[in-house]
């Protein structure tokens, strides 16, 4: 009975600590505005974290185009786009990998860490010393 009890226990606890990972998805925030943009799916390919667009929300059109973007991202659809790309596991932080802004078609490098007393994730895209940070809300839909 002790062993089936701290067995009950563990498996709740796991379950506990996954739901507060980064993976899964979470709603983004204009900057400017505060509006909510798109629904963005974290998930896990080969030991690495890739980031796609899987809804635009409105005000916003789910047809719209990356017009800015260059190469084979150039007029192509933003809803379904992987814009984050091959972020590795560095203590809290996931990192080491490239963030892509499709409203300005510049890709950048990327940290992300999940904020635990929040749940929010912290996503930021940088260039040398310079670097934009929002915060992107847990989705439970």
């Amino acid at each position: 009975m002790k062993n089936y009890i701290f067995f009950l226990a563990f498996y709740i606890y796991s379950l506990l600590t996954y739901s507060q990972g980064v993976l899964g998805k979470w709603k983004t925030v204009d900057d400017e505005t505060g509006a909510n943009k798109s629904i963005v799916e974290i998930y896990e390919k080969n030991g690495k974290i890739f980031g796609k667009v899987i809804e635009i929300l409105k005000p916003f059109d789910e047809k719209t185009l990356c017009q800015n973007c260059d190469g084979d991202k150039k007029d192509q659809p933003i809803l379904g786009m992987v814009i984050i790309n091959d972020l590795e596991k560095h203590g809290e932080y996931y990192k080491n990998g490239t963030i892509f802004d499709a409203e300005n078609g510049k890709g950048y490098k990327c940290r992300i860490k999940l904020d635990k007393e929040t749940d929010k994730l912290q996503v930021r895209g940088y260039i040398a010393f310079l670097y934009l940070t929002q915060y992107w809300v847990r989705y439970n839909q």
